[in-house]
């Protein structure tokens, strides 16, 4: 039974920790590629890029290089680096919402295109779990209950953080349905003015031509 309990945490645990964002995709020279990830505060982010060598076992060309920037919804730049070949970035989220990695490419003449790998993972994924056990000094038991034990935990706040983003929401659906209530009580009162000035219009039209 025991061992029945470890293999469903562990299968939980490989499910919920999936918090990561890996990829492979392709940039032409003169051009810009964004990636958004929806981070919630307070939570850890972590994030490697590199431009994949087109010709393995030779030199890198020069041309082969890339500026990238991190910034937040608000604007807030996180990171930013400069005609590099690779590069890295940590922080801890100040703010919740979404969150853009930028990849810029030079231009070129001809145009040139550029492979980059890029992986990004946030929360319970960001953590460094071997760092984690050699500095703890824990067995792979005490490991997985870490883990397993982070995990919930994130999934808890994530709960919070959906609750909120809930409650604001419905705020905004509120606030929406109030204006376009008093909107179209303009649009009725303007609609009945322009209405009744018509007819003020023409009854003194017709009254003038003695027609009525």
């Amino acid at each position: 039974m025991a061992g029945l309990r470890l293999l469903v945490a562990a299968v939980v645990l490989g499910f919920l920790s999936s918090t990561s964002e890996s990829l492979r995709f392709e940039l032409q020279s003169g051009h810009t590629k964004c990636i958004v990830e929806d981070i919630k505060a307070n939570a850890m982010t972590v994030g490697k890029y590199s431009v994949v060598n087109p010709n393995e076992g030779h030199p890198i060309p020069d041309s082969h290089k890339l500026t990238v920037r991190v910034t937040s919804h608000y604007g807030n730049n996180y990171h930013y680096s400069e005609l590099v070949e690779s590069g890295q970035f940590a922080f801890v989220a100040a703010e919740a919402g979404d969150y853009m990695a930028c990849f810029w490419a030079p231009d070129h003449k001809p145009q040139i295109t550029l492979t980059i790998e890029f992986d990004w993972k946030t929360g319970v994924a960001a953590k460094d779990w071997s760092n984690v056990a050699k500095k703890g000094s824990v067995d792979v038991m005490e490991l997985e209950l870490k883990k397993l034990f982070d995990t919930v935990t994130s999934i808890h706040e994530e709960m919070f953080y959906l609750r909120q983003r809930e409650e604001e929401m419905q705020v905004l659906n509120r606030t929406t349905n109030s204006r376009m209530a008093w909107f179209s009580l303009l649009s009725l009162f303007v609609c009945s003015s322009v209405a009744a000035l018509q007819w003020w219009h023409l009854k003194t039209f017709f009254e003038k031509k003695k027609l009525i």
